[in-house]
């Protein structure tokens, strides 16, 4: 019996759904998982993942922090760079800030923990952490002493032009002292939270201060990368932690230099990227080479 042409089309159509969902759905992805599994390259099927004494610890492609219950850094372990995922180095929540060189006023409220730290001062609050950890200058451009963004309001009298009416340091609020005590000879105001002196008419004038042209503290140490899941460091960010780890764990630097250099790679095919120092793989060897206990 000659089945109806639109009949005959449909199951046509239910057996290729059919042929190509075993195929596709079922066989393809069982062979990609078979072959995930052979010698050499179960582990980075996994997740690259890193174990001690049977613990895994991390994934030597995901950045992670190496701080104390408090956030605080613990100083025997190379830090990792800044990261803008989620809490930190959250895989489900890779993002960076989206914060752009524009970004220098930041949003006050009257609890600091409602506040939102323009990208300047979040540079500016990590270099200075990162010089005090570590022993170094961390002072940078348009960066306050006290660590926020070096930022004045300037208000004048026939808008943009004319004489200066009053002053205001827009990241700095009670009970800091303003980083200039005059500009222009008008006395400089701290901010009070709530209040937008930008819509207020006051024009954005950074100050670029005495900090040196080349900061001690390399950028990597002070802005996260676009991912937020970033597991290395550069050399120099590296560099700058040697004597700090050496001196915690007792160590030869050295030997922690060494170790550095270990777990340093080259540019992709010897042109792409800037060289990187994987931060587990280095706090693993180092706990190896230097137990503390």
């Amino acid at each position: 019996m000659r089945l109806p042409t639109w009949l005959a089309q449909h199951l046509a159509a239910l057996r290729a759904l059919l042929v190509f969902t075993v195929l596709l759905g079922l066989a393809y992805p069982l062979a990609l998982v078979a072959m995930g599994q052979a010698p050499g390259l179960a582990g980075r099927t996994d997740g690259s993942l890193l174990a001690v004494d049977g613990r895994t610890v991390g994934s030597s492609l995901i950045g992670q922090s190496f701080t104390d219950g408090d956030g605080n850094p613990v100083p025997r372990y190379f830090q990792s760079r800044p990261s803008a995922a989620g809490d930190g180095y959250d895989p489900t929540a890779t993002a960076a800030s989206n914060l752009g060189p524009e970004s220098v006023v930041d949003i006050l409220a009257a609890d600091p923990e409602d506040s939102t730290p323009s990208l300047l001062t979040q540079v500016c609050a990590r270099s200075k952490a990162v010089g005090e950890l570590d022993g170094v200058d961390g002072r940078r451009p348009y960066c306050t002493t006290d660590g926020v963004g070096a930022v004045l309001a300037v208000f004048r009298a026939d808008g943009l032009t004319g004489a200066v009416t009053r002053v205001v340091s827009v990241n700095q609020v009670v009970p800091a002292t303003p980083f200039l005590t005059s500009y222009e000879g008008v006395p400089v105001e701290l901010a009070r939270p709530g209040e937008d002196y930008v819509a207020a008419g006051g024009l954005v004038t950074p100050i670029r201060g005495d900090a040196p042209a080349d900061p001690a503290v390399p950028a990597d140490a002070v802005t996260a990368s676009g991912s937020g899941l970033d597991p290395h460091i550069s050399p120099a960010y590296a560099e700058l932690q040697v004597n700090r780890v050496a001196r915690e764990r007792d160590a030869d630097p050295m030997v922690v230099r060494r170790l550095v250099e270990e777990h340093t790679s080259g540019r992709s095919l010897g042109f792409i990227g800037a060289p990187g120092v994987n931060v587990l793989e280095l706090n693993l060897a180092l706990d190896r080479e230097f137990p503390v206990g």
